[in-house]
């Protein structure tokens, strides 16, 4: 991959971030951005910055008890979470463990030249209720829709790299304790960066199989044209980067003990389904059919999705728009149902 320094960095900005009408501006623009030090007053933070101990005893106060996902991967993977080599399985294993002793051997002196260790995505209402509180971006001054519906969740481990992937959901990143780097890629590169199969996957989406420190650009030619779109984000303890959905990220924690906190939203009700679905079934059903079939159904989906919304039912009396009509939860329903229903042929 090109040196950090050769890929432009996304936009920073100082203080903390923006609200109300400039927080739905910066949405509307559909690009990353790194807030420097806006979450420099959390405990968490300044904990950190005295000693990776004192980040752990922080975190530790909130334990649940509740046993954590842990991963673990071999030194020679160099801390990438990947397939194995015949990509048929995974290059880690994973298993439920108590927080305390894990933290103790991330704390261990050389831990970062030993096994990698990551406890990844954890819910932090579950296995560490009382830490929002405690260390808070006051969503809810930012966005009074952010006050609920998000998910919050908390990355803990050594150094490792979580494989460039995207999420479907809109993403607030806080790099809490040590350093991380996102290199970001927009979601019109996805064909440069060769996605992986579609299941199984590493973390529950579909990753990059680019070797990202070795790139080999017989393999992966279009790599190239990716990296030549890349923005690259470095993140300091107390740094917050948000981003929309479906960018593409490629995350290395650079540090011996990293923290690492992500709020996630959709922009959409909770009734809508995840378009990974229509994916699937797409592949099923459209993919494999003649172009001239293919491009008449192009067509049609421009005119009822990817169109304006209202075209499709503009002409049509309101008793008469059934599903054409802006969805609610019940029309949510019955499009559930028929799409049900359809499958079961």
């Amino acid at each position: 991959m090109a040196e950090p320094g050769a890929i432009p960095a996304v936009e920073t900005r100082t203080g903390p971030l923006p609200r109300g009408d400039d927080w739905q501006a910066l949405l509307a623009e559909n690009r990353p951005v790194l807030f420097k030090r806006a979450a420099a007053h959390w405990p968490l933070v300044q904990a950190g910055l005295r000693s990776a101990r004192e980040a752990a005893e922080h975190i530790a106060t909130f334990d649940s008890g509740q046993p954590v996902v842990v991963y673990r991967a071999e030194p020679g993977e160099g801390g990438k979470f990947f397939y194995n080599a015949n990509v048929d399985g995974f290059n880690f294993a994973a298993a439920r463990e108590p927080l305390a002793p894990v933290l103790e051997e991330l704390l261990a002196p050389g831990s970062g030249s030993r096994q990698s260790i990551y406890i990844g995505s954890t819910d932090l209402g579950i296995y560490f209720p009382g830490f929002d509180e405690a260390n808070s971006l006051g969503l809810g001054e930012v966005d009074p829709s952010l006050a609920e519906g998000v998910t919050k969740s908390i990355w803990l481990g050594n150094r490792t790299t979580a494989t460039c992937h995207y999420d479907f959901s809109n993403n607030i990143a806080v790099c809490a304790v040590g350093r991380r780097r996102f290199t970001l890629f927009p979601p019109d590169q996805v064909a440069n960066l060769y996605p992986g199969p579609l299941e199984p996957t590493p973390g529950g989406q579909v990753v990059s199989m680019v070797d990202f420190k070795a790139p080999d650009p017989a393999r992966f030619p279009r790599f190239a044209d990716a990296l030549a779109a890349a923005q690259v984000a470095e993140m300091e303890p107390g740094d917050v980067l948000a981003y929309p959905a479906m960018w593409w990220h490629h995350v290395e924690a650079l540090s011996d003990f990293n923290a690492l906190v992500n709020y996630w939203w959709n922009a959409v009700p909770a009734f809508i389904d995840s378009p990974q679905v229509t994916l699937l079934h797409a592949l099923l059903s459209l993919r494999d059919r003649p172009a001239s079939e293919k491009a008449a159904w192009r067509a049609v989906f421009d005119h009822y999705v990817f169109g304006d919304a209202e075209a499709p039912r503009a002409h049509l009396p309101a008793h008469a728009q059934g599903p054409l009509a802006p969805i609610d939860d019940t029309i949510a329903r019955r499009l559930r149902a028929m799409v049900t229903r359809k499958l079961q042929r």
